[in-house]
């Protein structure tokens, strides 16, 4: 089988996406993509992104570039996703007939949702 170059395989790809009636688009070349990861971060130095549009949703490629990882620095502490408000806290309390720190660790393991804690606190 013939090789294929990366740019004839871009192509091809774009043709057989567009017949499924896929938007593909190319955006060039980047100057540099980083992907942050928990442990490492992932940066790809000069590579082609293509955006494939799915319904409402856009899907990134990436493809080609001089891949380098690097370890997160120790330093680094990221600020928690989320932080039950006051009165979050309260209302689950409140409802599920517990205190306030079982209320807030109850809301952390569900993200925030208020349902769900109280559902979840309950059913203990």
């Amino acid at each position: 089988m013939k090789k294929m170059s990366s740019r004839e395989l871009r192509r091809m790809q774009s043709r057989l996406l567009s017949s499924l009636g896929l938007d593909v688009t190319e955006q060039s070349t980047a100057k540099e993509v980083l992907i942050r990861l928990p442990d490492k971060d992932v940066v790809i130095k000069d590579p082609t992104v293509i955006v494939l549009q799915v319904g409402g949703e856009k899907v990134y490629q990436i493809i080609g570039g001089e891949v380098s990882e690097q370890k997160a620095k120790a330093g680094e502490v990221e600020a928690p996703a989320y932080e039950p408000s006051p009165e979050d806290v309260a209302v689950v309390a409140l409802q599920a007939g517990v205190s306030e720190d079982e209320a807030r660790r109850a809301l952390l393991e569900v993200g925030g949702d208020l349902a769900k804690a109280i559902l979840l606190l309950k059913s203990r």
